[in-house]
């Protein structure tokens, strides 16, 4: 072999040995008894008619099959405030062998489960219940690594409009918590309502809408390394401009009767849908 041909095979190995190191994870995908799982789960009557007729704009199967929840799975939501998804996760890892934290803010964060947990307890009564963000030693917590999933839809935008406690920024708080709660190698699936890159940032604090780029700003900074984006929950009608922010679409049609038909043919928010990892699994 002469000198050049060395020095070209050795820099192709260099380049394959850095995508290599560079390579990220792709989303878990589910097998074929898991997807039947899914489904069965999402069908089961017992759902609120409500929360069904929702189904349309936020795509429960697409989206926990991109995260990859196992239906045998210990599996953490962040503020489930009236339990939408908890309707489907909690029977759906009660039946494969997994567990359902639901996590939540202050005394009364937890309220819609528990209605849950109280009118059908066969289906939500294992449910676990923990604070989130959890700020006195007194308050449940969800353990540290205990879990392979953590799931929080739609509150970033919560979380980035000033809050503090007791001087700590509660976002990027937020965000070293659910960090925690991961084992090495779990999931943090993350759906949010979508601000375009282009505009103010100022937006963020009084929209509800945020940026893909904090998102992956807050996540990464408290270790998290991002795996892949979903176009799943996209609805490009939404333009992100509304008078009252992202309450002027349904479901809360902020403005009543005002426009309505309008932005019901607009329908729910455009959406992010992000996977991150934590990292430390072999």
């Amino acid at each position: 072999m002469n000198r050049q041909s060395g020095a070209l095979l050795f820099a192709a190995a260099l380049l394959l040995a850095g995508a290599a190191a560079t390579a990220l994870p792709q989303p878990a995908t589910l097998s074929a008894a898991q997807q039947s799982a899914l489904q069965a789960a999402i069908a089961a009557p017992g759902r609120t008619p409500a929360n069904v007729a929702r189904d349309r704009y936020r795509h429960p199967f697409e989206t926990l099959s991109f995260f990859g929840v196992r239906p045998s799975d210990n599996v953490v939501e962040i503020w489930p405030s009236g339990g939408w998804y908890t309707e489907i996760l909690a029977p759906y890892l009660a039946r494969g062998g997994g567990h359902y934290y639901a996590a939540s803010m202050g005394a009364n964060g937890n309220d819609g489960v528990r209605r849950l947990m109280a009118a059908n307890p066969v289906a939500y009564g294992q449910i676990s219940l923990a604070a989130f963000p959890a700020w006195e030693p007194t308050e449940t917590r969800v353990p540290d690594g205990s879990a392979d999933v953590v799931l929080t839809f739609r509150n970033v935008h919560n979380w980035q409009v000033g809050y503090h406690h007791n001087s700590q920024r509660y976002a990027e708080e937020a965000f070293r918590q659910m960090y925690r709660m991961l084992r090495p190698g779990g999931t943090l699936g993350i759906e949010e309502h979508r601000l375009p890159e282009s505009r103010d940032a100022a937006r963020e604090n009084s929209s509800g809408y945020v940026k893909v780029s904090t998102v992956r700003r807050l996540a990464e900074a408290a270790g998290f390394r991002f795996v892949a984006a979903s176009e799943v929950n996209a609805n490009p009608r939404d333009t992100a401009d509304w008078p009252q922010g992202v309450w002027t679409l349904p479901p809360t049609y902020q403005l009543g009767d005002q426009d309505r038909a309008r932005y019901a043919a607009i329908g729910e928010s455009d959406r992010m849908t992000l996977r991150f990892v934590k990292p430390g699994a072999d």
